[in-house]
């Protein structure tokens, strides 16, 4: 065995973090005692470090999801950093992202985790209920869920009576009231739609059984993960399946980018929808040049001088030799059917200089489409013998030096 010898005080996060790894690996090459009570009592010891483990893990998670730093590897969230490098389940990485995001509003439960009072199934729990508290009922929510673990209630009673903490607060405060799919009767599906400062929409709403079956079989194909190194988690899912299937999949949309020739061609001047709503220049040459978004090109004096066609430069014919050639999306891995993904010209495109060969094109999912053409510096395209393009994300570029003992705190 390797000696570990550490300063607990003087020791770096990273000296610290490979101590335990050497501990752990270590422990599990050991055989359990012989004496089943022993036994007991070790995993009962393991479980409470492992509880504290988890508060540290927290932290770091945390720290990555506030920062964004998993984007630059490629991955689209933090869910999906879990699932593909730690080799988390998807419940057990959201499960891990949600009490990550919420440690700072549960102040005593961040606390009680850290110094061994209360398991991580627990603190998990609590975390999942307040996730769409106000700050105001987390506050309370945290409070009343910890009274009950204090009364000896399990974590499965807890998170039972968490998913109807609201109510429970709302009951307390006397501000109570229907829930609003029973105001409506429990046969009336509904959804309603507001709209957001930036222009993008909230929804929500309440499908009755039967409705809530298409939406299931519509969209649960549809919402699953597309490969390994598109790990989105299901909320992120669900919305992608959802605009695909509004919009046809391949099939023209009607959605009208309005930009001047001189945004779509390199300059820094905002686009903008048929509404008003301002689009950043480099995504508007993303979003204007995909399949199934007409581009309205404005000239000096803003005088219109080109709008798109909504079928964009692919051919029916062009198309259907892709679909053949590419049963799935371009992307190594990536699951999403063929049928439903975008025409990706594989070199880029440029305004006069847009060769539409089926030599230059390929299927591409909408968000690999994305991350193609916002980090064309992490891509990797190859060809193989059957003339099918192959597309990989390589490391970002420059990616952050290892922490060492020098730059770590402890």
């Amino acid at each position: 065995m390797d000696l570990v010898a550490v300063d607990l005080g003087e020791a770096s996060t990273m000296e610290l973090v490979d101590a335990a790894a050497a501990i752990a690996a270590e422990l599990a090459g050991r055989s359990a005692p012989e004496s089943p009570s022993s036994c007991m009592e070790l995993a009962e010891k393991l479980a409470a470090a492992s509880d504290a483990q988890e508060s540290a893990l927290a932290d770091l998670i945390g720290r990555v999801d506030a920062t964004g730093e998993m984007r630059r590897w490629g991955l689209p969230s933090t869910q999906a950093w879990l699932r593909s490098r730690l080799g988390m389940r998807e419940s057990r990485a959201r499960e891990r992202v949600t009490l990550a995001r919420q440690r700072h509003r549960l102040p005593k439960v961040t606390a009680m985790l850290a110094d061994g009072e209360l398991s991580y199934g627990y603190a998990a729990t609590v975390a999942d209920a307040v996730a769409r508290l106000d700050d105001a009922d987390c506050e309370k929510a945290e409070s009343v869920l910890l009274d009950m673990v204090d009364q000896g209630f399990s974590a499965g009673k807890v998170a039972a009576f968490g998913r109807r903490i609201r109510d429970v607060i709302a009951e307390r405060d006397g501000r109570e009231q229907a829930p609003e799919d029973s105001q409506r009767g429990y046969e009336r599906s509904w959804v309603t739609v507001t709209r957001s400062l930036d222009g993008g929409r909230y929804i929500k709403g309440w499908l009755n059984p039967e409705d809530a079956a298409i939406w299931d079989g519509t969209l649960g194909p549809l919402a699953k993960p597309a490969g390994p190194d598109d790990q989105r988690d299901l909320p992120e899912r669900t919305a992608a399946a959802l605009t695909t299937v509004l919009s046809g999949g391949h099939r023209a949309t009607k959605v009208t980018v309005i930009c001047d020739l001189d945004t779509l061609t390199g300059g820094e001047a905002p686009a903008r929808l048929t509404d008003g709503t301002p689009i950043p220049a480099p995504q508007a040459r993303r979003i204007a040049l995909a399949a199934g978004v007409s581009p309205l090109l404005l000239g000096g004096g803003h005088t219109p001088l080109y709008l798109g066609h909504r079928i964009r430069f692919a051919t029916a014919a062009q198309r259907q030799v892709l679909e053949t050639l590419y049963p799935t999306c371009a992307f190594q891995g990536c699951e999403v059917p063929g049928t439903l993904c975008e025409v990706d010209h594989v070199n880029g495109w440029a305004l006069g200089n847009s060769p539409t060969d089926i030599d230059e094109l390929a299927l591409c999912c909408g968000w690999h489409n994305r991350l193609k053409h916002a980090n064309a510096e992490q891509m990797h395209i190859t060809q193989d013998t059957t003339g099918r393009y192959i597309y990989r994300a390589l490391p970002p570029p420059n990616p952050r030096p290892a922490p060492t003992a020098l730059n770590q705190a402890a």
